[in-house]
């Protein structure tokens, strides 16, 4: 009876906020046109582009078994460093080179066909779920900050932030899937895993690229209402006044620290949405230092926007979203800690790697039009799938000189 008492009020609260924000919609429909085109200029010019061709290539690689095979390969390291399956280790890559909710979407796939326990969904999705190169440099560092420089910073301390937290989920405990047993060679068993997964999932290529395609613009369009939607919440709300108090406190406390309290609305800003919290902090931070910092905090929360993301690829699961929500937080204050010091004595960790990462070249972001960053995402998804083909081609070539050889002596 108390669960369906507390179902009841969590129903009526969720209608009485959806109301008030209707009725708040109504009486500002000026700022909430105007906030829903930012948002669909988000979307179509970044989001849409950058994540185009990174959907479509983990459903692919996910019916084609790949996923798995690599999973076998990565089973020795992602077990020992974060307790996780070598599956897992999928999703972080394609998190960290897509950027989100492309970690969630994974850990979803995996979550929903029994690779992984929902204890080690959970922890996965504690650091799978990051920011990308594209989106970091290109436009925050370059588009937002106008310093290529700065978007090296924000990248490492965001993926640096990253990994501490899934080293700290290692404490999340619960049930885990078994670690693979020693039958056959390492790569025959990753081999027999990814033949094993081709079998089961058993569609044409033809079938399993047009059924990529549909859940890829399904997905990609939920996501652009999502960034809508809260880009539209936050102008409404900033409009009415109601966040003023909070934007108040928040400056006082920032204050009380030693910190910018100027950056208090721009973090108001980015616990709804991202992209607008960092681009409030480009406009209005006092030093370099400081916006840095709190833009990696935005970034490492990542906002509601992407939290509504990350539940609906997350659908048909029994993960927990309360782990979750505290891994942002801890995402957050690690990258803010570790941006801070790569502005003031690491200083030259980023300035040396500025050069030396093709990925982050500004020549990929200095045209902001959709082509661009479609092209420049396109590439950067070519070049994932085409070292896979390379591993696959070396493992074949590999297997197939170890079977002659045997055979030849017999």
């Amino acid at each position: 009876m108390e669960k369906g008492v507390w179902f009841m009020t969590r129903s009526r609260l969720l209608a009485i906020i959806v109301f008030l924000m209707t009725g708040m919609i109504i009486v500002f429909p000026e700022v909430a046109f105007h906030a829903s085109l930012e948002g669909l200029q988000l979307w179509f010019e970044i989001v849409l582009p950058t994540l185009l061709p990174f959907f479509i290539m983990v459903d692919l690689l996910m019916g084609l078994g790949v996923v798995h095979f690599l999973g076998s390969l990565l089973e020795p390291i992602m077990r020992p460093l974060f307790r996780l399956p070598g599956v897992g280790g999928v999703a972080v890559a394609m998190g960290l080179v897509a950027g989100y909710p492309m970690g969630a979407k994974v850990t979803g796939e995996l979550a929903r066909s029994k690779s992984i326990t929902q204890v080690e969904a959970e922890r996965l999705m504690s650091f799978a779920n990051t920011a990308g190169p594209l989106f970091l440099v290109g436009a925050v560092g370059v588009g937002m900050f106008g310093r290529p420089e700065l978007g090296v910073t924000l990248l490492i301390a965001h993926y640096a932030g990253a990994v501490f937290v899934g080293l700290c989920m290692r404490l999340h405990k619960g049930p885990e899937s078994s670690g693979e047993h020693i039958k056959s060679s390492y790569l025959g068993r990753a081999l027999d895993a990814m033949d094993k997964a081709r079998r089961a999932d058993g569609r044409s290529f033809g079938l399993l690229f047009g059924d990529a395609i549909r859940s890829t613009f399904h997905a990609l369009l939920f996501i652009g209402g999502c960034i809508m939607m809260f880009s539209v919440l936050a102008s409404v709300l900033s409009s009415t006044g109601v966040l003023y108090p909070l934007k108040t406190v928040l400056a006082f406390l920032l204050n009380l620290f030693g910190l910018d309290g100027s950056l208090a609305p721009a973090l108001v800003k980015g616990f709804f949405e991202t992209t607008l919290g960092t681009q409030t902090v480009a406009q209005n931070a006092t030093s370099l230092g400081a916006g840095a910092a709190a833009a990696s905090f935005i970034l490492g929360w990542s906002g509601l926007s992407v939290h509504m993301q990350v539940a609906a690829m997350l659908s048909g699961t029994k993960v927990g979203f309360k782990p979750y929500i505290q891994a942002r937080l801890l995402h957050g204050l690690f990258s803010a800690i570790i941006a801070a010091l790569l502005l003031g004595p690491m200083s030259f960790i980023p300035a040396s790697l500025k050069n030396t990462m093709p990925v982050v070249s500004t020549t990929h972001y200095l045209n902001g039009s959709f082509a661009a960053r479609f092209l420049a995402s396109a590439r950067l998804a070519t070049s994932f799938l085409l070292i896979l083909v390379i591993m696959l081609s070396v493992v074949w070539l590999i297997k197939r000189m170890i079977y002659i050889s045997f055979r030849s002596r017999s």
